[in-house]
Order: C-alpha cells, then structure tokens, then sequence
C-alpha cells in the first residue's frame, strides 16, 4: 500500500476564477459561448456592483446625458443613422471631427480614468443616452448608436433596474476572454436617462 501510495501526487484544485475561466474557454472554442453564461455572470456582476455601480450617479454622468439627451431627442431615425454611417467612415479615414468631439468631452476622460483605475480589469466603457447614441467612452467604438444591440435593448429599453450580462467573448489579439455588462442609468428621480456598458476582462476578476 505504501508502494502506491508514494506516486499519488496532490491534486491542485482551481479556485472559482479558474474554473470560470477553463469553463468559459471551452464554450468559446466550441463555439459556443453562450454555454458559458451561468459560470460567468455571478463574478461579472459582482464586480460591477463593487466597482462600477457607485459611481454611475456621479453628477458628471447625469448632467451629460441630460444635456445630451435634449439634442438627440429632437433627431430623427435618418439623422441618427447619417450620424452612425459618419462614425464608421471616420474610423479609417485621417479626420474625425465627429470622433474626437466625444473622445474629448469631459465624460469620456472621466470613463478613461475610470478604466485606467482598474488595473486591466475593465477593457471598456460606453456611456449610451436615451436614443442609444454615443454620449461618453473610454476608448473609441466601432459605430455610434448602439441602439439596435443588447448593450441598449436589453438595459435601457428593459426599464430602470436592468442589468444585462453579455456572452464571453475572445480577443483574438490578446486571446482575453472578456464579457461586457450593461445597465441602465437613471437620474434622482429614478427615472431612465441612459444606459453604460462596461467590457470586463474575466482574468483580472
């Protein structure tokens, strides 16, 4: 017995992150990510809530979106989608204006700093307003109105407690697994006047 005994070697059990992570790894690789979902909201939800959550009343972020929300309400769907086409073509282009006015606003610095004080744990932020345009983000997205994604539909469109936990998701460059989570803002009268969506790398939680 003590024979055998002398080749059994301690297994290492990996904690909840690692499982999280091993877990959430094998549904993308199998394409399906979204298997992944139950082992990956918990923790993604608990770190927005003890990181994210407390500083979404910040007066800066009310007052942006207010101000911003009278201008967009006045847009038509047309005028929106213009503003969306502009976005895109600027992202290649060697001028944009459209883009560097919302990367400069005093909100997307704030979301800057607010990623940066994560320490990698946050990939992203995206502060949308009532019509799911761009009104602040850390760094710059791939279009300007979010409104036809979940990130929108399933937190503003879904009333003022709505919070909606993504799929996770692979970087190809970094081969980060991240999931992106998203709810809605209100003002003090509790009343929807925006959404955010925070890109959340699952290694870092």
């Amino acid at each position: 017995m003590r024979a055998i005994l002398r080749f059994i070697r301690p297994i290492r059990v990996p904690n909840a992150l690692g499982l999280c992570r091993a877990a959430a790894f094998m549904a993308v690789m199998a394409g399906n990510p979204a298997s992944a979902d139950d082992i990956h909201v918990a923790p993604v939800i608990k770190f927005f809530n003890a990181n994210v959550r407390n500083w979404l009343s910040n007066p800066l972020i009310i007052t942006s979106l207010k101000n911003q929300n009278a201008t967009t309400v006045r847009l038509t769907k047309p005028e929106i989608d213009a503003m969306d086409t502009e976005w895109r073509n600027e992202i290649d282009s060697a001028a944009h204006p459209m883009i560097d006015k919302v990367m400069s606003t005093p909100l997307s610095h704030f979301l800057l700093d607010k990623e940066n004080q994560a320490d990698g744990a946050i990939t992203e932020i995206i502060v949308m307003d009532a019509r799911g345009c761009n009104a602040g983000q850390s760094s710059v997205s791939t279009d300007y109105w979010q409104g036809d994604e979940d990130k929108y539909m399933k937190s503003f469109m879904a009333g003022p407690a709505a919070i909606f936990v993504d799929a996770v998701r692979m970087d190809e460059s970094t081969q980060m697994l991240q999931s992106q989570v998203s709810m809605t803002i209100v003002d003090e009268h509790n009343q929807p006047i925006g959404a955010i969506t925070v890109g959340i790398n699952l290694d870092q939680l």
